[in-house]
C-alpha cells in the first residue's frame, strides 16, 4: 500500500510540477466551490459537514506539505472552507426583517432608488420605510401615470400599497426572487394604489446623486430614440434594461445576443479603448508632450478613469465591476509593458468579486460573464489557436479572413461555454448565437456605441440629431438581426429543469478543460459528457403546480402541456413552459378529450408507463358540497387546490392543497414506475430566505 501511494504521489507531483503556472488559477475556484456548496446544500448541518470535510482535507494535505500537490490541495481546501464560511457569515450578517404575510399597508418612507420601466408602463421604487410595523426596506411598483416628477431619490413619500413577502420560486427551477431580496435587504414587495410626495428630495448624497444622473441620462436617451431602439440605447448607456420590451428581450435571448444588453466586458472595453486611443492621439499632436512624457501611461490612466465612471453610471452590476477590475489590471500591465490579458487576470477579477459579493455566484450574471471571458482567454492562449490567429504580413483578404475566423471560433467557444448555464437558469439556449455574434459584436462595438457616444457629446451643443438618427438605424439593424435569427426554425434548444448535479458536472469539467494546459485537461470531457447526458436524459415533468396552487400544467399524451386556468398571464405561461422545456402553445385542460371540467372543478385522466392516473383540481373559490367533493377525491390519484380541503378529501396518492403547498412550495411531479415529487422547498433548503413552515 505504501509503495502504491508513493507511486501515485510521484505521478501527482510530476503533473502539478508541469502545471505549476496554472495552480494559482484554482484559488478562486476553491473559494467559489465553498460558496456554491453553501447554496447547494440544504441546512446548517450540511454546511458544517462541508466545513469539517474541507478541514479534514486541509490537514490531510498538510501531511504532504513537502510536495507541490500537497500544498496546492491544502490551499484549495482552505479556500473552499473560507468561501463557505464567508457566504454563511454574510447571509446572517445582513439579515433584515421580512413581511410575514400579505396585507394592505400605508406607510411613510424615503425613496432610495427610482427606476423607470417603460416597457411595463410603471416605475419601480426602493423605499426606506419609517413605519416600525414594516420592514425597513421595501420595493414598490407604481403605475407610470401616478409617477409625478417629484418622485426622486431622497424624496419623502406616503404610499398605500398591497404588500407581500418576497415571493420564492413559484415552481422548482424558476427564478428565486426571495434569494435576491434577502441579499438586497428588501423585506417586502408590492404595487402602490396611492402615492403622495410629502417632502421633495433635499440635498442628495453621492449615491442618490449618481442614481439621479443615471436616470436623467436614461430619460434623455429615451427622448431621442423611441421603441426597441431607445430601450437598447438606454441599456448601452446606463445598464438599465427596463425600457426593453419583452418581445425584443426574448428575441435577443433566443438569438444569443442577450449579452449585448448587459453592460460587461464588451461595452467597457469599447469605452476604455476609445478613451485611451483618443487621449493618445490628441496628446501626440504636441511634440513637447510626446517627447517628454510616456503618453501610453497617461492614456491608460484616462482609460481607467473612463472605465470607473462608466461602471458607476451603469449601476456597478457584477459583470461591469468584473470587467472594470479586469480592465484596470490590463491597463496596469500595458503601463508596465507586460502582457496582462491572461487567465490570471480573470482569476483575480473573480476572486475580488467573490470576496465582496459572494452571493453573485448563484446568479446567472456572474456565471455567464466569467464563463464567457474564461472560454475566450483559454481559447486564445492555446498554442495552436494562437499560432493560427496571430497577425502576420499578408494580403487584405487573408487578414479579413483571419479576423472573421477569430470571431467565429470565439463565438463558438462562448456559445459552448454558456449553453449549460443558459439551459440551467433559463431552460433555453440559442443554436445560432455564434453566427449572429459575428455581425452583432462588431456592429455594437465599432458602430453603435461610438455613434451613441458622439450623439450624447454633440447634444451638449444641440447638434446630436444626425448622430441619433444613425444610431437608431444601426440599432434597427441589430434588432432585425435578433428577430430574424430568433424566428429561424430550430434556433433554440429547450430543456426542462436541469438537475443541479448535472450542471455541477458540466461546470467542473469545463473548468478542468480551461484551467489546465497539459494533456490531462482532456479528462474534463468526461464530467462534461456525463452532465450533458444526465441533463438531456432528464424527462419533462408530468405535472407542474405553482406554489399558490392556482396554476398547473399537465403534460399531454402528445408531449404538449395544458393549463388549468386559461386566463393565466404571460408571466405564468412563460414560467411553466420554460421549466417544462416546452415552447409550443399551451392548451387548456378542459379541451382534452380525457377531461371533464366545470366552473369549479376539473377532472382528467392520463396514462404513464401503462398506468392510468386521475387528476382532480379546483379552479374557483366557490363552495363545493362535501359529499360530491369527497367522492371525487376518492376517485382521484392526485388532487390540487389553492385552498385547504377538508380532511375527508382523501385521494389515492397526493393531496396538494393549500395546507401542503404552504409547507413545500411549488411542485414538479414525474409519474411512471417510480413517481417522484420535487418541491421548491427541496431546492431552497433551510437557507435564511426560506419562508415555508
Amino acid at each position: 500500500m505504501t509503495v502504491l501511494f508513493s507511486r501515485l504521489s510521484g505521478r501527482l507531483e510530476a503533473r502539478f510540477d508541469a502545471e505549476r503556472d496554472q495552480l494559482p488559477l484554482w484559488l478562486p475556484v476553491g473559494f467559489g466551490l465553498g460558496v456554491a456548496a453553501w447554496f447547494a446544500l440544504s441546512d446548517a448541518y450540511a454546511w458544517t459537514a462541508f466545513l469539517l470535510a474541507a478541514g479534514a482535507l486541509l490537514f490531510g494535505a498538510l501531511g504532504r506539505a513537502g510536495t507541490r500537490w500537497g500544498k496546492a490541495l491544502a490551499i484549495f481546501a482552505f479556500a473552499a472552507a473560507l468561501g463557505c464560511g464567508h457566504i454563511w457569515w454574510k447571509a446572517e450578517r445582513i439579515a433584515a426583517p421580512v413581511l410575514d404575510h400579505p396585507r394592505m399597508a400605508e406607510f411613510t418612507g424615503t425613496i432610495e432608488r427610482f427606476q423607470r420601466l417603460p416597457a411595463r408602463d410603471s416605475v419601480r421604487l426602493v423605499v426606506r420605510s419609517a413605519d416600525t410595523g414594516l420592514p425597513p426596506r421595501l420595493r414598490v411598483n407604481v403605475d407610470a401615470e401616478d409617477a409625478v416628477p417629484a418622485l426622486q431619490p431622497g424624496a419623502t413619500v406616503r404610499i398605500r400599497a398591497w404588500m407581500m413577502p418576497p415571493p420564492p420560486m413559484a415552481v422548482p427551477g424558476a427564478y428565486d426572487f426571495a434569494r435576491y431580496a434577502w441579499f438586497s435587504r428588501i423585506g417586502g414587495t408590492g404595487r402602490a394604489s396611492e402615492v403622495e410626495v410629502i417632502a421633495p428630495a433635499g440635498e442628495p448624497g453621492w449615491r442618490a446623486m449618481i442614481a439621479g444622473w443615471r436616470q436623467s441620462l436614461a430619460d434623455h436617451v429615451q427622448s431621442r430614440l423611441s421603441g426597441g431602439e431607445g430601450g437598447i440605447a438606454t441599456a448601452l448607456a446606463t445598464g438599465d434594461q427596463g425600457a426593453i420590451s419583452e418581445v425584443d428581450a426574448e428575441a435577443m435571448r433566443r438569438s444569443g445576443l442577450a449579452h449585448l444588453l448587459s453592460v460587461s466586458g464588451l461595452h467597457l472595453t469599447a469605452v476604455v479603448g476609445a478613451v485611451m486611443l483618443l487621449t493618445l492621439k490628441l496628446l501626440a499632436l504636441s511634440p513637447m508632450l510626446a517627447l517628454r512624457f510616456r503618453l501610453t501611461v497617461v492614456a491608460a490612466g484616462a482609460g481607467a478613469l473612463a472605465g470607473i465612471a462608466y461602471t458607476i453610471v451603469t449601476g456597478a452590476e457584477v459583470p461591469t465591476v468584473r470587467a472594470c477590475v479586469a480592465a484596470i489590471l490590463v491597463l496596469i500591465g500595458v503601463a508596465l509593458g507586460r502582457e496582462a490579458i491572461t487567465l490570471r487576470l480573470v482569476a483575480v477579477g473573480a476572486l475580488i468579486v467573490l470576496l465582496f459579493w459572494p452571493e453573485s455566484l448563484a446568479g446567472a450574471s456572474f456565471q455567464l460573464s466569467f464563463a464567457a471571458i474564461t472560454a475566450i482567454v483559454a481559447l486564445h492562449e492555446h498554442p495552436r489557436i494562437k499560432a493560427l490567429l496571430t497577425r502576420r504580413d499578408e494580403g487584405l483578404a487573408q487578414k479579413v479572413g483571419r479576423f472573421l475566423l477569430a470571431l467565429i471560433l470565439t463565438g463558438l467557444a462562448v456559445e459552448i461555454a454558456l449553453a449549460p448555464i443558459a439551459l440551467y437558469h433559463f431552460h433555453k439556449a440559442g443554436f445560432y448565437g455564434a453566427l449572429a455574434n459575428v455581425v452583432a459584436i462588431p456592429l455594437t462595438t465599432f458602430i453603435i456605441m461610438p455613434l451613441e457616444a458622439l450623439a450624447l457629446l454633440f447634444d451638449l451643443v444641440a447638434l446630436g440629431a444626425p448622430f441619433w438618427w444613425l444610431t437608431g438605424q444601426t440599432l434597427s439593424l441589430l434588432l432585425g438581426l435578433a428577430h430574424a435569427v430568433a424566428e429561424t426554425p430550430g434556433a433554440v434548444a429547450l430543456l426542462p429543469t436541469m438537475p443541479m448535479p448535472a450542471f455541477a458536472l458540466m461546470v467542473g469539467g469545463g473548468l478542468w478543460i480551461c484551467l489546465w494546459k497539459t494533456k490531462w485537461r482532456r479528462w474534463g470531457l468526461l464530467p462534461v459528457a456525463a452532465g450533458a447526458f444526465w441533463a438531456l436524459g432528464t424527462p419533462a415533468p408530468d405535472l407542474v403546480v405553482t406554489g399558490d396552487g392556482q396554476h398547473l400544467a399537465l403534460r399531454t399524451d402528445r408531449g404538449g402541456f395544458a393549463l388549468l386556468r386559461t386566463r393565466a398571464g404571460d408571466y405564468v405561461r412563460d414560467m411553466l413552459s420554460e421549466t417544462s422545456g416546452y415552447e409550443g402553445e399551451l392548451a387548456a385542460i378542459e379541451d382534452l378529450p380525457t377531461a371533464a371540467c366545470s366552473a369549479d372543478l376539473c377532472a382528467a385522466h392520463f396514462t404513464r408507463d401503462g398506468r392510468t392516473w386521475r387528476l382532480l383540481a379546483t379552479r374557483s373559490r366557490r363552495y363545493v358540497d362535501y359529499e360530491p367533493l369527497e367522492r371525487a377525491c376518492a376517485a382521484a390519484d392526485i388532487v390540487v387546490s389553492d385552498r385547504s380541503l377538508p380532511r375527508t378529501c382523501l385521494p389515492r396518492w397526493l393531496k396538494a392543497d393549500r395546507t401542503l403547498l404552504e409547507r413545500t412550495g411549488g411542485l414538479a411531479i414525474t409519474l411512471g414506475d417510480r413517481p417522484r415529487v420535487v418541491t421548491v422547498r427541496d431546492r431552497v433548503g433551510r437557507h435564511p430566505w426560506m419562508r415555508f413552515d
